[in-house]
């Protein structure tokens, strides 16, 4: 029988206020409306599923187990807005029973610009996880499970992972199933677990569609769906984002009582089991090679990058930020980094989205912006402070290094 790997994106941005072009406050973020939305989905989310999680983990005695990746900049808003939330994460981590992964800290699109940022993102968020939870973690998933070959074997020239988290796409699938553990090209040490997406979204997106002809998704019929993979696969891996409890579905839908009762559905069966992604990874053999040479995603019908990267708007202000990276580290201010690193967050560039996507109900949730023209306008006019205090900092340094270098008592002319 399966095994079910349960993984739970967790992230919320630091969203930026309104800033015009005439603004030249260094405060670009949205202080009130951050904390507001934190504590909104921590007390609708956050707070309640960790505690029935918890609950379940000690009802069945450790057989019940999970696993998070929690950005770096939701750690921050945690610890600054809402700490009792930290405080539940630690106790689920307490228990031996729940594995945190590891992404970029900013939950960025660093990988596609700067590959020396991208590492240096991950180790950020390694030592973050470190030193909230007491692990260092061994399995990494980019941000939005964005993913391909070169991106495979830079993980493994970390030494840091063993496997790697990805979309169960069909295209790179072909004749396979997501149920097995794979292998990319050219990587020895690396595995890849592939999200069933077909599973995972019963649970994210149509759990409360009246209109789906499943409605209403009991724990019993998922269960045999679940059994159902008994001979054509390992492990079902059920990657989704954490706000779909209680958030995206809301209490109202039963998506609480659901949970509680699907892990004694799937253990009423002796050969089931749930397992963290190591345990997957040390249970199950690589079975195959999977090769994926053009870029993936878990967004949209689509599963590629035009959620971020499918109109001018985004791809200009992607360029622009990470043009600025040695002018930024050349400066060294640390406040200036964290902020254009903030500024690298990838729903920044998915609220200047102008497609149109199937689950784009969902994304547009927290959405600050009245159309994606007014978001990219709004972000350009922080970039371009940003690049103006870069400037500030460099020639006030010049100016600086230049007035010491002179000999004492003589002073600098300016020739007009």
């Amino acid at each position: 029988m399966p095994s079910v790997c349960f993984y739970f994106q967790v992230h919320q941005p630091h969203r930026l206020r309104h800033y015009t072009v005439f603004d030249i406050s260094h405060s670009y973020f949205d202080e009130f409306k951050n904390a507001s939305i934190c504590r909104k989905v921590a007390n609708k989310c956050y707070l309640p599923t960790n505690r029935l999680l918890l609950k379940l983990i000690r009802r069945h005695e450790g057989r019940f187990r999970i696993s998070y990746s929690v950005t770096g900049i939701l750690l921050e808003q945690f610890q600054k807005y809402c700490p009792e939330v930290i405080s539940t994460f630690d106790a689920l981590a307490q228990t031996g029973c729940v594995e945190f992964l590891a992404e970029t800290y900013y939950h960025s699109l660093s990988f596609l610009y700067s590959r020396a940022e991208f590492v240096e993102q991950i180790r950020l968020h390694i030592d973050a996880i470190q030193r909230l939870f007491g692990q260092r973690p061994r399995v990494f998933r980019n941000t939005e499970l964005i993913y391909n070959n070169e991106l495979a074997r830079t993980i493994e020239g970390t030494g840091l992972f063993d496997a790697i988290l990805t979309e169960g796409a069909d295209h790179i699938l072909g004749f396979r199933n997501s149920n097995f553990v794979y292998r990319p090209p050219l990587c020895s040490q690396t595995k890849l677990l592939l999200k069933n997406y077909r599973l995972s979204d019963d649970i994210a997106f149509r759990f409360s569609n009246r209109h789906w002809k499943e409605f209403p998704l009991t724990a019993d019929k998922f269960t045999q769906w679940i059994d159902a993979v008994n001979g054509s696969g390992h492990v079902v891996n059920l990657f989704m984002d954490y706000e779909t409890f209680g958030e995206h579905q809301w209490e109202d839908t039963g998506i609480f009582d659901f949970m509680s009762d699907l892990p004694d559905k799937i253990l009423r069966h002796p050969d089931n089991s749930f397992l963290t992604p190591s345990e997957v990874v040390a249970k199950y053999p690589a079975v195959d090679t999977v090769d994926v040479p053009h870029i993936i995603s878990w967004a949209d019908t689509e599963r590629d990058l035009s959620a971020w990267m499918g109109n001018a708007m985004q791809s200009n202000a992607l360029h622009e930020v990470y043009r600025m990276e040695k002018l930024v580290k050349q400066a060294g201010d640390p406040d200036l980094i964290a902020d254009w690193r903030r500024l690298q967050t990838s729903d920044h560039f998915y609220y200047m989205c102008t497609k149109y996507f199937s689950d784009g109900d969902v994304h547009k949730y927290f959405n600050p912006y009245d159309s994606p023209y007014d978001s990219y306008i709004n972000y350009m006019n922080v970039l371009n402070n940003l690049k103006h205090r870069c400037n500030q900092i460099l020639t006030e340094r010049i100016r600086a290094e230049t007035e010491a270098a002179q000999p004492h008592g003589e002073t600098s002319t300016r020739v007009v």
